[in-house]
Order: C-alpha cells, then sequence, then structure tokens
C-alpha cells in the first residue's frame, strides 16, 4: 500500500512508520522545514491549512491509506483557560485531522482509509485536561459520523492511546494512577486500522 503519515517525527509517528514501513510505502510527512532538510520526512504540510494539504495531495496523486498521528492541545485550568486556548487545540488536533479527510477523501483509492488520532481523555479526563477532552471527543464523534456517509468502500478510524511511557517524564504529573503504554502497542492499532477492514471504530489502547 501506499500510505501517506502525518506527525512522522512524533513518538508515535515514529512507531508507526517502524511498524508499517516493512510491509509498505510509507511517505513522511510533517511541518517542520528543518525536518524536510535533515530528510526526517519526505514533505512538508500545515494540516490546518486545507489549501496546503490540497497541494501536497495533488503532489502526491492516489493514495491507498491516509494516516495521523499529529495533533495537539493546551494543558491548563479552567481558570486560565480562553477561547484562544481552546481555539488553538480546535484548529490543530480537531480541524486539522477533519481537514486530511475533507482533502484526502478524492486521492484515496476505492477501499482506501483514514486513521486519526483522539486520546484517552475523551472518557477520562484529568485535571488541566479541558482541551484534550474536549476535543478528542468531538474527534471521535467525527470518525463515527463519518463512517457511515464515506462513498467507495472507504474506511475511517480513530486510535485512542491512554499516556505513552515515552512521555511520562515529561507528562506524568498529569496522568497519576494511569497505566502508560509503549507506543510500539499503539501503533499495532494504527496497523489494524490501515491493514485491516473495519469503519467507524475507536481502537483504545490503554
Amino acid at each position: 500500500m501506499k500510505i501517506v503519515l502525518f506527525g512522522a517525527t512524533g513518538t508515535i509517528g515514529k512507531a508507526v512508520l517502524q511498524a508499517l514501513s516493512p510491509r509498505h510505502e510509507v511517505i513522511r510527512i510533517g511541518r517542520s522545514a528543518e525536518d524536510l532538510e535533515n530528510k526526517l520526512i519526505d514533505h512538508q504540510a500545515d494540516m490546518t491549512d486545507i489549501n496546503d494539504l490540497e497541494k501536497l495531495f495533488g503532489t502526491l496523486g492516489k493514495v491507498d491509506a491516509i494516516v495521523s498521528a499529529a495533533g495537539g492541545a493546551p494543558f491548563v485550568s479552567i481558570q486560565e483557560l480562553t477561547p484562544a486556548h481552546m481555539m488553538t487545540g480546535l484548529q490543530d488536533k480537531l480541524m486539522g485531522q477533519v481537514n486530511l479527510v475533507l482533502a484526502g477523501m478524492k486521492w484515496l483509492n476505492d477501499g482506501g482509509s483514514f486513521t486519526l488520532v483522539s486520546g484517552v481523555l475523551s472518557h477520562d479526563p484529568i485535571r488541566y485536561g479541558i482541551c484534550a477532552s474536549t476535543i478528542n471527543s468531538a474527534l471521535e464523534g467525527f470518525v463515527r459520523s463519518t463512517a457511515i456517509e464515506l462513498p467507495r468502500g472507504l474506511r475511517i478510524n480513530a486510535i485512542s492511546p491512554t499516556v505513552l511511557q515515552e512521555s511520562m517524564e515529561a507528562y506524568a504529573p498529569y496522568f497519576r494512577g494511569f497505566d502508560p503504554v509503549p507506543a510500539s502497542r499503539v501503533a499495532l492499532a494504527f496497523s489494524k486500522s490501515v491493514e485491516g477492514l473495519q469503519t467507524g471504530q475507536i481502537y483504545a489502547v490503554h
């Protein structure tokens, strides 16, 4: 398969690349011009800019799967939360991935798939996680509803991982009591989505 991977240089993205690249052609996408210059990615694109994505897909041509391991949201308390905080996460993790579907749909071969990434906070909130919980929940609703309307046998799923073992040094204070998982285990769920037949699923990796 010809697979386009967004967020290829992140912790999850690297694990997904390692899981899929032995069997498929994986095209690495990122935002950083420096990563492009250093050949860590194959193309540079900004998910928050749908025109940028349309240019990218026009360059790549038809593909079999579009995979996202990208998108973030700020961690702030309700007392500190502003509309700007919320919009940052909405534009990045939510609309960035929605844009992938809107721009990429016509470039997927029949039976092709989208795999997006949400997260455990959609149903297991933590302190300071308001933005992430809201965005992850909205993203999962988008996946379930989009699955029933996609044409040509196209599929869409989301991966919902808990906190990563590799990220605990930075995020442990936020995730007390959570059992972290390695990125390699999260990558298995991406493989299941890309290489399987299910659609409209939220694959929890907890």
